[in-house]
């Protein structure tokens, strides 16, 4: 398998989980569905505060891509405050999450992993940077609002904004991406 890039009229819109809104999935394992799957990216518009989907079992990053700002409140303890593009907090999916609109719809990008099977590495990336990515693992690229520049040994391909790039576990070349307002997530298989 090789390097793709999903484009966005790939992605699908399906309800969420508790029945309270609907999340735009980019990505989710082969034979993956929402009851069951071992991890999947997607996208969230919340128009109004309430109770996020249960997810015993998963481990969930919420990156905040969109808007004024969310406030989270898992299990009445942990609180995250999502203030930034880019912001990002990582929760249990089991807990209880309240979420508090700071001033207006948000959207958020989420990664979510069964804690049994994997776990993920996210990093965000406001300003342009050149980052190399390990052939040892797998990843997800994607660029919020800019061209991205994705290099390896043999080529340069470009990755459009709101696009998703998988890179395959053990891809025989190293990857060079380039540009801002990125995130990057790799997937380790948990011990």
């Amino acid at each position: 398998m090789t390097m793709t890039i999903i484009s966005p009229e790939q992605y699908k819109t399906i309800p969420w989980k508790n029945g309270l809104g609907e999340t735009t999935e980019l990505a989710i394992n082969e034979d993956g569905n929402l009851e069951n799957f071992d991890w999947r990216l997607s996208i969230a518009t919340v128009t109004q505060d309430g109770v996020f989907s249960d997810f015993s079992g998963y481990s969930r990053n919420l990156v905040l891509i969109s808007g004024q700002g969310i406030h989270l409140q898992h299990d009445s303890k942990k609180i995250d405050q999502l203030d930034k593009l880019l912001d990002m907090a990582s929760f249990d999916g089991g807990c209880k999450t309240v979420g508090k609109l700071t001033s207006g719809a948000i959207k958020d990008f989420n990664i979510m992993t069964k804690t049994s099977i994997y776990q993920a590495q996210v990093e965000r990336y406001i300003n342009e940077q050149s980052i190399v990515l390990d052939v040892n693992s797998q990843y997800f690229v994607y660029s919020l609002s800019q061209m991205t520049k994705v290099t390896t040994n043999k080529q340069t391909i470009e990755l459009p904004a709101e696009h998703l790039l998988t890179v395959p576990k053990n891809n025989k070349e190293e990857l060079t991406i380039k540009g801002s307002n990125l995130i990057v997530i790799q997937l380790i298989k948990s011990v």
